[in-house]
């Protein structure tokens, strides 16, 4: 440990940050400031170093480098925790489980957030917050506009029996696809169409080959900071306490960012002309709703009733059924 400590002190911390977003993306702006709150309160003994855009891991090698200390930190989109065997956290994909960013705020910064955080440790894996992105909207090549509309397309997802579910209730046909292969695969007609907020979608520019997308709100992606336990653990308690705070702000920034570049991508995507973007009407959102509501019962065995429950508890604090 004497050693150790002596080693932390001559040279800088590196901590490589892996993330499989483009750098404007709001994960990746949130990715440079805690790297520039980080190095400057920690005075240099920490470089953080960044690696947008799959450059360096990719969605399915990411989780399984970090826990081999090939890389400190990572941004994971929730979904990813599933195939990992922590399968509360697919709770995340159900659909229309958080009625408004107040429901969500409440789960992700209270005590089930924590609950779920600490279950990744005997992963070798310690979970310092969460990031937001938003809520999630449907693309194709063609109009979307009622569930039944949904049916014999080919969606990509990540991988989540959740997700997987969702697409099969709406009769659609789901295909797990790295992030990075996303483009192409829509490109290419190897799937119809995706589920992306606005800021993913045009920053990997798949307006250019969906030609329609529709405001349905209807799942969530967000991200848990993730570094290695072990490397975590060995840091000087200072230079932890600094992280920790620069990881704070850094949060801060993330969840406020984040409407915003989704807000500035729908209005971008909608400048291009090349998507058609449908905001639907209130009676079509009810539909959409009553369609995955089956979702929630086919899976709360899996996820586990009571968090099911709890967050659904969380949701009528606020005045949601």
């Amino acid at each position: 440990m004497l050693l150790q400590v002596s080693a932390f002190a001559q040279s800088p911390i590196v901590i490589k940050f892996s993330h499989v977003v483009a750098s404007d993306a709001p994960k990746g702006q949130a990715a440079q400031r805690f790297k520039e709150l980080a190095e400057k309160s920690t005075h240099g003994r920490v470089k953080v170093e960044l690696y947008p855009n799959s450059t360096l891991y990719k969605d399915k090698e990411e989780l399984e480098a970090l826990q081999l200390g090939a890389v400190q930190m990572l941004a994971p989109s929730l979904a990813k925790f599933g195939p990992l065997g922590i399968k509360e956290f697919e709770v995340f994909d159900i659909p229309y489980i958080f009625p408004s960013k107040d429901v969500l705020y409440s789960v992700t910064q209270g005590p089930i957030g924590k609950d779920l955080l600490k279950k990744l440790e005997p992963k070798g894996i310690t979970g310092l917050s969460f990031w937001d992105n938003g809520f999630k909207d449907f693309s194709a090549n063609k109009p979307i506009h009622l569930p039944s509309d949904m049916k014999g397309l080919r969606l990509r997802i990540q991988s989540s029996k959740v997700l997987d579910t969702q697409m099969r209730v709406l009769g659609a046909t789901p295909q797990v696809l790295a992030f990075s292969e996303v483009y192409q695969a829509l490109r290419s007609s190897f799937v119809d169409g995706t589920e992306n907020p606005p800021s993913n979608l045009y920053t990997q520019k798949m307006y250019e080959v969906q030609k329609h997308m529709t405001i349905t709100n209807h799942g969530y992606l967000g991200y848990a900071v993730i570094v290695n336990k072990k490397f975590w653990d060995g840091l000087p308690g200072d230079i932890r306490d600094e992280l920790n705070q620069a990881m704070a702000e850094a949060t801060m920034y993330a969840n406020t960012i984040a409407q915003q570049e989704n807000d500035k991508a729908l209005a971008a995507v909608k400048k291009t002309g090349k998507t058609k973007v449908y905001v639907l009407n209130d009676q079509e959102k009810a539909a959409w709703r009553k369609a995955l509501l089956p979702v929630q019962k086919e899976v709360e065995q899996r996820i586990g009733k009571d968090l099911v429950a709890n967050i659904n508890k969380e949701a009528a604090k606020f005045g949601y059924d």
